[in-house]
């Protein structure tokens, strides 16, 4: 399961916070809420995170194997 656990550690961390990423930063409110709720965003938009928060991957993102994943 990926969970972006580690980029709400990361942003409480930091000098930003959801607004300051939505009106300074120019994510919108939809990739926000994405993140809330551990939906799939694009790379671009890691690397967007990244960027704008000075942090590597793992900061934003985590996996950790779930018996809900499906079976490939």
């Amino acid at each position: 399961m990926i969970t972006y656990e580690p980029f709400w550690n990361t942003l409480r961390k930091s000098s930003e916070s959801t607004y300051t990423l939505i009106r300074m930063h120019k994510f919108s409110s939809a990739t926000i809420n994405r993140l809330r709720q551990n939906r799939p965003i694009s790379t671009t938009t890691l690397n967007d995170l990244c960027r704008t928060l000075n942090c590597g991957i793992d900061d934003i993102i985590a996996y950790s194997p779930s018996s809900r994943d499906p079976l490939l």
